[in-house]
């Protein structure tokens, strides 16, 4: 009973364990998820720097696997190619290292220092958890909350340690431990036990850490000998990981990615087993240092010069290994893929949030610019009907609706992920975007369908109704560049500025529809041309309005009042209570207002 109390108690430290590192990790995602965007955005070709960057970022995240996929999906959305990705992977086995230098702490002797006694796990481990529950539960701002997270992690994962420990000491000396041991003794068997539990554990940090606890146990009999191998072992298991996260719906380079990684951890694990066989048999420190009994620190510091100097030797084969990704994972049949910018959305990018909202911007951008460029495509097509334009505002009209719902589902997903109110009045914005942008591209399959009207029944504009058309098309694609460039800008004062110019083509829709009624009335066109240019000036003005919704959820996004009632601020500008708004009204009637009365 004994024994099996032990187990119990093992494993329940391992799943406290575990779950204080997801904490903890996703406590300091949070607190640095756009930070994080920012120094992956920034990653170059230089080597050096992007495996100093993927440390860095396992180190915050506490995890080299969702360092990989994040990378993989930058991959995906184009903002890493894949001489960056290896840089950021290559480095991101030595941010793992960090999990095992924490864990150290716990077995940190005071020598009658204050600030060791407090590493101590028996003290380290309340602290962290007073101090996560006293922010997460008294004081109510995000940042304390996500910090408590960190805290609440932290204090978790050490105790779990505790009652890892506490389960390891009464197995010592068994029958199945001394069996245990004995197997260790193999580096061979050391390398699968590592990798074969590495899979299982799916965390490196964790197989580590539960090394650690072993070896820290009195009397364990956990030698340097038997400790490295076992490390070497974790480190190809990770491999398998990155082999499922790479090969699974991912584009080549992603594949490409998981290759690399795999590569580089086994040459790595080959070439230090190879070093250490020899060291051992040319007795370089002596049998004593081999036999000794490691612990704790021993093996974070043994798991962290291994990952180093791996890192060191192979950073300059950094471009062979991209050469052997292209060789394993060749190129398909080129295949004529419309837009895959707009291809951009994986799911992988949940990880992170903040990057995640970074990739879907840039990707509904370019949603935002076909549907713009389809729109103006449409107004040819009605000036002028050319049936193989109209036959590509199609394709890429489906192009847009397929981006649309890929993106609404990436969306809804990603609502689950977001924590900060900033983050989620972004996500709010882009929710809403999106639909507008995908309405302005369906007008423009309607100007074919009016365009194909005329063709059917013989019928065409009149030349007043010809330079209309020309001046209130060049109005509204206007409003679509500025809108579409200021999204894709994320910028507010040139979103200020399409308001005034939707009124103004408003004011030219009400002008124009009077002006057409009329020559209806005197017979000045036909009735089938008619219907078609009132038509047209619905799309117009639609299209115009949709701009206007993008404009005001823009900059609801940064201004509260906004946010709370779109229609009062819409209402306020209209009465003339802005003066930049009346000034630039002005200019724009100017432009537009004054030419259309012109027209005779």
């Amino acid at each position: 009973m004994e024994i099996l109390s032990a187990i119990i108690q093992l494993l329940g430290g391992l799943a406290m364990f575990l779950y204080g590192i997801e904490v903890m990790g996703d406590g300091l995602k949070n607190s640095s998820g756009a930070a994080l965007k920012r120094i992956l955005e920034k990653v170059t070709g230089n080597v050096v720097m992007g495996v100093l960057t993927g440390a860095m970022v396992t180190a915050v995240i506490q995890s080299s696997t969702a360092t990989i996929v994040l990378t993989v999906a930058l991959i995906g959305a184009g903002v890493l190619n894949l001489r960056q990705a290896v840089s950021i992977v290559m480095g991101a086995n030595i941010g793992t290292t960090v999990t095992a230098q924490i864990i150290r702490l716990g077995s940190i002797q005071s020598d009658g220092s204050l600030f060791l006694w407090l590493f101590n796990t028996d003290r380290l481990a309340p602290i962290a958890l007073i101090a996560g529950i006293i922010l997460v539960m008294f004081v109510k701002s995000k940042n304390s909350k996500t910090i408590g997270d960190i805290c609440i992690g932290f204090g978790v994962l050490f105790i779990g340690l505790e009652l890892m420990t506490d389960g390891v000491e009464p197995l010592i000396g068994t029958e199945a431990f001394t069996s245990f041991v004995s197997f260790l003794a193999n580096p061979l068997f050391g390398i699968l036990f590592g990798l074969v539990l590495t899979v299982i554990v799916q965390s490196s940090s964790a197989t580590v850490g539960m090394l650690q606890t072993v070896a820290s146990v009195p009397g364990s009999g956990i030698t340097f000998a038997m400790a490295y191998p076992v490390i070497m072992g974790i480190n190809l298991g990770t491999c398998v990981t990155t082999a499922m996260v790479c090969s699974i719906g991912s584009s080549k380079d992603a594949k490409r990615t998981g290759v690399v990684h795999i590569a580089f951890n086994t040459i790595g694990t080959v070439l230090f087993l190879i070093v250490m066989y020899v060291l051992r048999r040319l007795s370089v420190f002596g049998e004593a240092f081999w036999v000794r009994a490691v612990d704790s620190g021993g093996i974070a510091n043994f798991q962290t010069v291994f990952n180093l100097a791996t890192a060191v030797v192979l950073i300059p084969f950094a471009d062979w290994l991209v050469k052997l990704s292209l060789v394993v994972v060749k190129d398909d049949k080129p295949e004529a893929e419309r837009h895959p910018e707009l291809h951009t959305l994986d799911e992988k990018l949940y990880n992170s949030p903040a990057m995640a909202l970074s990739v879907t911007m840039k990707a509904v951008a370019a949603g935002g610019r076909l549907a713009q460029l389809n729109f103006e495509r449409g107004c040819k097509v009605l000036a002028k009907y050319d049936p193989v334009l109209a036959a590509e505002i199609d394709k890429d009209e489906d192009c847009i609706d397929q981006f649309t719902d890929n993106s609404d589902r990436f969306l809804i997903g990603l609502s689950k992920m977001v924590e900060t109110e900033a983050d989620d009045r972004q996500l709010d914005m882009l929710m809403q975007t999106v639909p507008n942008f995908e309405r302005i591209g369906d007008y423009a399959t309607n100007m074919v369908e009016l365009a194909q009207r005329l063709q059917s029944e013989n019928a065409a504009f009149s030349d007043m109704a010809k330079k209309e058309l020309a001046l209130i098309t060049q109005a509204v694609n206007e409003i679509l560049e500025i809108t579409v460039d200021a999204f894709s800008k994320d910028d507010n004062e040139a979103a200020k500025a399409i308001e005034p110019l939707e009124e103004t083509i408003d004011d030219m829709i009400m002008m124009l529809k009077d002006r057409h009624t009329k020559r209806l009335k005197n017979g000045q066109c036909s009735i089938a041309s008619g219907l078609v240019f009132m038509e047209a000036l619905t799309y117009f003005e639609r299209a115009s309005d949709q701009c206007s919704s993008i404009a005001v959820m823009m900059l609801a996004r940064h201004n509260e009042q906004i946010l709370q009632n779109h229609y009062e601020y819409l209402r306020e500008i209209h009465a003339g209570n802005d003066v930049a708004y009346l000034a630039e009204k002005d200019r724009r009637r100017e432009q537009y207002i004054k030419p259309l009365k012109q027209i005779f």
